[in-house]
């Protein structure tokens, strides 16, 4: 296959699935931000918000206060800023129409829909009126396409490189939302006494990754922060860990090597390796800040071996995506 349509294949997907987690993010943030709090614990969270995609620089040249309609709209649909849903949402749109001829008619007529509907809603202010809403539709609408694509789409390279950007993009989300949330419970919550109850906080966590049902049915208990930690980040069961996101992706570089991926395909099982050595005591002892850092280290380091060893030049693809 060559390597733009494996490129375009990859991107289209790892943006379907960024909209989707910042769906995730915002719609446990707004939900969050309802309950009775202290402002500080509620700009607290926003800041969190955009600390995970790296945008509080950008926000805070237009912004001045971290406050629930600014940030979402910044996060939604300001089309100036990469990660927003629109961005999002039209990126994957243009990836898929570039390759329209290796997809599915069923997938580019979803992926295209889904890029018309959110505009007529934003131009509609459904966004203003009924946030959640807004976030619960983009979700069902990454939901369908990756239904859609598994339903239809043959078990070729198309699919591998797919599903490469799906679980890659997965592994980095699930991180930051992990170490954000931690960091800000190690931070912000114990010097203010009007935060929101442990209770509420950690099953927002848990609820933003569609894991609340899960940890019930896995441990029958309490709601605690190492539990969380171990169900996210080493339970290959759950599907959206960082361990089964791995997986994916080894198994998925099995099918697609080539004779310059050797590199790629040992740093990705070295970490799969190590997430499944790894107990979750250890890790919270040693700090889970600098674990999860080092872990967003080597996953965009195996995503830039992606791109050196099956997509385009790095250069000409950050041109593209741009």
């Amino acid at each position: 296959m060559l390597s733009r349509t494996a490129d375009h294949v990859y991107w289209m997907s790892r943006y379907t699935e960024r909209a989707e987690n910042t769906a995730r993010m915002l719609d446990v943030n707004y939900q969050m931000s309802l309950l009775p709090q202290s402002e500080e614990a509620t700009e607290h969270a926003w800041r969190a918000m955009l600390e995970i995609s790296e945008l509080s620089a950008q926000y805070n040249a237009e912004q001045s206060k971290y406050l629930p309609a600014p940030v979402i709209a910044f996060m939604v649909s300001d089309m100036d800023n990469p990660s927003s849903i629109m961005r999002c949402l039209q990126a994957a749109r243009e990836n898929a129409r570039a390759v329209r001829g290796s997809i599915t008619t069923e997938l580019w007529e979803t992926i295209n829909t889904t890029w018309l509907e959110a505009q007529r809603m934003i131009s509609d202010e459904a966004l203003t009126r009924a946030p959640a809403h807004f976030f619960d539709w983009v979700k069902f609408r990454s939901h369908l396409t990756r239904g859609v694509h598994n339903g239809t789409m043959m078990r070729n390279e198309v699919y591998d490189f797919s599903q490469l950007g799906t679980f890659l993009e997965r592994a980095d989300n699930t991180a930051r939302l992990l170490d954000v949330k931690f960091l800000a419970a190690t931070k912000y919550r114990h010097e203010d006494p009007n935060a929101v109850d442990d209770f509420y906080y950690w099953t927002a966590i848990l609820r933003s990754v569609s894991a609340f049902e899960n940890y019930r049915s896995h441990y029958k208990d309490v709601i605690t922060p190492e539990r969380i930690a171990q169900l996210l980040i080493l339970n290959p069961s759950m599907p959206r860990s960082l361990a089964a996101s791995v997986q994916e992706v080894c198994e998925t570089l099995v099918r697609v090597r080539n004779r310059q991926s050797g590199g790629t395909q040992l740093a990705a099982f070295g970490l799969l390796s190590e997430l499944q050595d790894s107990v979750i005591e250890e890790i919270l002892q040693k700090g889970l800040h600098p674990y999860l850092t080092e872990f967003l280290d080597r996953i965009n380091r195996i995503g830039s071996g992606i791109s050196r060893d099956f997509l385009m030049p790095l250069i000409e693809q950050t041109q593209t995506q741009q």
